[in-house]
């Protein structure tokens, strides 16, 4: 089984060294695609030497993750965020339970940083994401290719999309809930404020179910608000 890596990056110099160093050891294993969506810094200078293929595609974590799909070769496609580290044997966890019959999933995540709030978020969400079924981005969500292409890939929106991914794949089978935890930057709780976070991604993802406009709610993701101002 060969897996393809897709990194989808915007301006992430900083993180990108550590992400794709890590990834280097299982380059046996899998190809590693950084979908870049217009980067100003040195993001895709870096990613040119550590990375079996660097892409342009249009702006929007959707539309980058979907174009470093149709290049893949893999067997497996996941997707990882530059800030998010996958947790030992990753590759080996995932085929063992896709042979067992399932199709896609995600791991347990631990979030990395200073507040001790970010451990009890850490553990909300992968409560959350066992009893719904729905996966976040940072959880490394992975399906195979027959599955992915299966439901379209992720629908082309500026936000939820890993919510709008979960939901189609649903319809195929239920997703493969792995223990290990990849470990993710609390960067974002960190810059805007733990709880201020935590109720602005309730409040995106209630205004999402209602019908919201994802565009519109990308843009005070953003900018970490509440409402436009």
């Amino acid at each position: 089984m060969h897996f393809s890596i897709i990194i989808p990056v915007l301006n992430e110099s900083q993180s990108l060294p550590h992400c794709l160093a890590a990834l280097q050891p299982l380059r046996n294993r899998a190809e590693i695609i950084v979908a870049d969506g217009g980067s100003t810094d040195a993001t895709v200078r870096i990613a040119s030497g550590l990375a079996d293929r660097v892409i342009s595609a249009r702006k929007g974590r959707a539309l980058q993750m979907n174009a470093g799909a149709q290049q893949a070769k893999g067997d497996v496609l996941l997707f990882l965020h530059a800030d998010t580290a996958l947790p030992d044997a990753a590759l080996g966890l995932i085929e063992q339970h896709l042979a067992e019959g399932g199709q896609w999933g995600r791991f347990d995540i631990r979030l990395r940083g200073r507040p001790v709030m970010l451990k009890v978020i850490a553990r909300m969400m992968n409560w959350r994401s066992r009893l719904t079924g729905i996966a976040t981005g940072d959880q490394v969500i992975f399906a195979t290719r027959q599955a992915f292409f299966g439901v379209g890939g992720y629908p082309e929106i500026a936000l939820m999309e890993d919510i709008a991914l979960s939901k189609l794949l649903k319809t195929i089978g239920p997703p493969i809930c792995l223990t290990a935890k990849a470990t993710s930057s609390g960067r974002r709780w960190e810059s805007f404020g733990v709880w201020k976070t935590v109720l602005l991604m309730w409040s995106l993802r209630l205004r999402y179910f209602f019908g919201a406009e994802p565009a519109k709610l990308a843009v005070l993701y953003q900018r970490g608000r509440f409402w436009k101002r």
